[in-house]
């Protein structure tokens, strides 16, 4: 599935403090209108753990500049709800040479993205460890049996010139999984 968002000025565009309904019937305030890309990747995820009903799944995005903050813009970050998928994930990049390291989702991360008027935010309370809560928010739409991992590849793909990167990570996942 492809989620896609846009940034883009309309009189009908949501703003901030707006309350949203998600797919996953979550309310969600708007924190940030910038962090409308996780909102779009949020509700792919539920439509097709709907529709598919996938017993792993790996979303990949440009999600944070929080994360180049972190790795830098040669390593792409993975958060994760399964120790040995992330493990699978970060050996796949390095076999490409598209590295990977895992990365947390603490209590306090989910912490900061629960809702005051609503039942989640799309950002954290504040400015700090900004891709470990955009990856919590994203958890929030995991169904329970769900192996996930999140790959945020905002270092490489978007400001290390290496637009493709992530693509061999993930065709040497699949390759290795299937031998």
């Amino acid at each position: 599935s492809l989620a896609l968002a846009e940034n883009a000025i309309d009189a009908a565009s949501y703003k901030p403090e707006d309350i949203l309904n998600s797919l996953k019937g979550f309310t969600v305030e708007v924190g940030n209108t910038d962090a409308e890309g996780r909102l779009a990747l949020a509700d792919t995820m539920t439509n097709l753990q709907r529709t598919v009903k996938p017993s792993t799944l790996i979303d990949m995005a440009t999600l944070t500049g929080a994360m180049v903050v972190a790795l830098g813009t040669q390593t792409c970050g993975v958060f994760f709800n399964d120790d040995e998928l992330a493990t699978d994930l970060v050996a796949a990049g390095n076999e490409a040479l598209e590295k990977a390291w895992k990365m947390p989702i603490m209590d306090n991360h989910r912490e900061d993205v629960k809702g005051k008027e609503g039942d989640l935010r799309n950002l954290g309370k504040d400015s700090w460890g900004g891709a470990c809560t955009a990856a919590s928010f994203l958890e929030n739409f995991v169904e329970k049996d769900t192996k996930w991992a999140h790959v945020d590849i905002a270092g490489p793909a978007a400001m290390g010139g290496r637009p493709g990167f992530g693509a061999q990570l993930i065709l040497n996942f699949l390759r290795n999984k299937s031998a």
